[in-house]
């Protein structure tokens, strides 16, 4: 994609399968990232050099197939989802919460686990989003056709007390494997090739093909750009512009009149035919008339 800049590279042998990426506050420059799979739920950070600096271990947790990484609202909170499911034979599935720790250092640390169901069986899913405002989780799932985004109650059981029944509240694209939140509201979807931006759910707004990689399954937002990740020795990650722009970047293009994305450019929409589904469209108007408002 336009405008790439490589990061860093995952130099751990431990990350070949990185799946997931997290931004938080608690400490400049460094990256959080995990591995899928194993017998213990670990989150590494990774500082500018692309070496682990920190490997975090939940305490009691051997999990399933952990997908993805999500910043908490305050900055300093990390959730994980284990919400890999090849086979969609899950009867449940699951993500852990737990305090980024103060200090860099190996450790082992203690989580909350969540358990969720969907309403219509079970799905494999490699994206976990944390709305900023509200707290409220969403999960994308992957498939080719008829994916959708879940949302998850205001007030979470924990694992002891029961399980969570997610809420179908839009389609996504095909193969999602990661998705967050920018600070205006908004959110991106990623899959393997292409950044998808929304307003709201099932609304799109822009999207933009990314780097190639050769598995790409993460994305974090880092300011006012997004950070693109790929399973893979020594794999790299990319800084790419937010599809569609920051609001600080439109306000300024807007100083210098119409660009090639902006409406009364002459340009067309260039998302996908067939990547912008809508799950009630009976419900919500095709947002064409807001788009271009």
């Amino acid at each position: 994609g336009g405008g790439a800049e490589l990061v860093l590279r995952l130099h751990d042998p431990a990350l070949v399968e990185s799946s997931g990426l997290a931004v938080t506050r608690g400490h400049d420059g460094i990256l959080w990232t995990h591995p899928d799979g194993g017998t213990v739920a670990q989150v590494m950070a990774v500082d500018a050099s692309g070496d682990t600096v920190a490997t975090v271990t939940l305490d009691g947790i051997d999990p399933y197939d952990p997908e993805a990484l999500a910043p908490g609202t305050d900055g300093r909170t990390l959730w994980l989802g284990d919400l890999g499911d090849n086979l969609e034979e899950r009867p449940d599935v699951s993500v852990f919460r737990f305090a980024e720790p103060r200090q860099l250092a190996d450790r082992t640390v203690p989580a909350r686990w969540f358990r969720f169901t969907y309403p219509d069986g079970p799905h494999d899913a490699e994206a976990l989003l944390v709305d900023p405002v509200t707290g409220r989780l969403l999960v994308a799932t992957k498939a080719i056709g008829g994916a959708g985004l879940y949302r998850a109650p205001a007030r979470l059981v924990a694992e002891d007390a029961g399980t969570n029944l997610l809420e179908r509240v839009a389609d996504v694209p095909s193969l999602v494997t990661d998705g967050a939140f920018l600070p205006d509201g908004r959110f991106v979807l990623r899959s393997y090739t292409t950044a998808y931006v929304y307003d709201r759910p099932g609304h799109q707004v822009a999207s933009a093909p990314l780097p190639r990689q050769p598995q790409g399954e993460s994305l974090a937002v880092d300011g006012d750009s997004l950070l693109v990740g790929s399973e893979g020795e020594d794999s790299a990650v990319y800084r790419v512009p937010v599809p569609g722009g920051t609001p600080a970047s439109l306000a300024a293009a807007a100083s210098e009149g119409p660009g090639p994305d902006q409406p009364g450019s002459g340009e067309p929409d260039r998302r996908p035919v067939g990547e912008d589904p809508w799950w009630q469209a009976g419900r919500v108007a095709r947002g064409v008339a807001a788009l271009v408002a």
